[in-house]
């Protein structure tokens, strides 16, 4: 691909040094269709990135697009507050009727702001509210967010030294695989939770990804997922799981816990729960954990009715049966045998992942932006995880064709090579 120079001033001189992606994508984006995205020159690449997780049906996904634009070309509400609306209504009842009660979930449904973060906030909130104690357990290179509550829980020095002040009420435990199965599961942690002289304050939960996407793309098994909802229960301490990243079908099954067998006490969702990659967001919970005061957790943009109008559509066009699932789990195995012959060309590589979020750790942990960087040039978008960065992180759209899906794991192939 020849790429022109774009013009990138406005970006560079009035924006902040914070933003972070456009540094490794430095081309002005003005269209996108699918699993496709196109810069203003025309230029087209193919995105195993999919909004961070935001994206789970594509770009611009037509059966949405039309309900969205229907809804605003007849003045739908846009803006709601909590306030009662007929998107809202077509969403809880989609919700609950496809979702909730087919699992045999008993949540209540919260909206607690418009961003992951925000639901994590709540879910925070909330169970140090029921328990009446302050202390979380969150896990080794967890990523729950950006604001100084889902900070605190969050594994990664970079971004805990951003809060600017002490990060507390907190304890991590290690995750699935990080001692490399050289002590049993949670041994450290049972001991600390059964030792009244550990210093540990009793906690009032624990958070969990299954799958750590920002983290490196770590996954928990599903026996130790179980291990630790019993030992949550035998302590009572509630469990949340954070499925903002790798819910919404990532994994294959709408929630990422579902293979666990597991049922979460709280659980946040975000990112694709629109469809459409509009702000939105849900705090799930059991009925009885339900003690808010009315008004005692809010926000003005907790109302996103277009959000409403296009989460619905996509419950109504791919959740009504299971075959996105299969389709999901079926490009599981395309990517996996793509990422194994990969790992294999690369000593001391290592790939991991679930349903349609996958990784592949190298050697070297310069490698991995390398191959991100080349993989631009190339036409694909991907990022990097991890600690260091050393992981190739690929979460392409569910709804990608196989053809563009062997067409990216070929550039990401190349990339990885070339860069080596």
């Amino acid at each position: 691909m020849t790429l022109t120079q774009p013009d990138l001033s406005v970006f560079t001189t009035l924006e902040s040094e914070v933003r972070s992606y456009c540094r490794g994508w430095p081309t002005v984006f003005d269209r996108a269709q699918g699993s496709r995205i196109y810069d203003e020159d025309g230029h087209e690449y193919l995105d195993f990135f999919a909004g961070a997780g935001s994206l789970n049906y594509g770009h611009n996904n037509p059966v949405l697009k039309r309900a969205l634009l229907d809804y605003l070309e007849r003045d739908g509400v846009t803006h709601g507050l909590d306030m009662s609306t007929t998107a809202k209504r077509a969403f809880l009842e989609s919700f609950q009727n496809m979702i909730l009660r087919p699992r045999d979930l008993p949540y209540k449904v919260m909206f607690p702001g418009p961003t992951g973060t925000n639901a994590v906030e709540a879910a925070l909130k909330l169970a140090r509210k029921v328990k009446g104690r302050e202390t979380v357990v969150s896990f080794t290179n967890a990523f729950h967010g950006m604001s100084l509550g889902s900070l605190a829980v969050t594994g990664n020095a970079f971004k805990r030294a951003g809060a600017g002040v002490p990060l507390v009420h907190t304890t991590p435990m290690p995750f699935d695989h990080y001692m490399d199965g050289k002590t049993p599961d949670f041994l450290w942690f049972q001991r600390l939770l059964g030792d009244h002289g550990s210093g540990l304050d009793r906690p009032a939960a624990v958070i969990v990804e299954t799958v750590q996407g920002e983290g490196g793309i770590n996954v928990a098994r599903p026996q130790w997922l179980r291990t630790l909802a019993q030992l949550c229960q035998e302590h009572d301490m509630l469990l949340i799981v954070d499925d903002i990243q790798m819910g919404c079908g990532r994994t294959g099954a709408f929630f990422s816990f579902e293979e666990a067998g597991i049922t979460p006490d709280i659980v946040t969702v975000s990112k694709s729960i629109s469809g459409y990659g509009l702000p939105m967001a849900l705090c799930l919970f059991r009925p009885e954990l339900d003690v808010w005061e009315p008004g005692e957790h809010n926000g003005t943009f907790r109302g996103n009715n277009p959000a409403f109008v296009t989460a619905a559509a996509a419950l109504h066009s791919y959740w009504a049966d299971d075959k996105l699932e299969q389709q999901t789990l079926a490009h599981a195995q395309t990517i996996e045998a793509a990422l194994r012959d990969t790992a294999a060309q690369h000593s001391g590589s290592a790939y991991r992942g679930r349903g349609m979020a996958w990784g592949l750790e190298l050697s070297d942990p310069q490698h991995a932006g390398r191959a991100a960087r080349r993989a631009f040039e190339l036409g694909l978008l991907i990022e990097t995880s991890g600690a260091y960065g050393q992981v190739v992180k690929l979460l392409p759209p569910l709804t990608i064709t196989p053809d563009a899906l062997d067409q990216g794991l070929r550039l990401a192939q190349r990339a990885v090579y070339e860069t080596a």
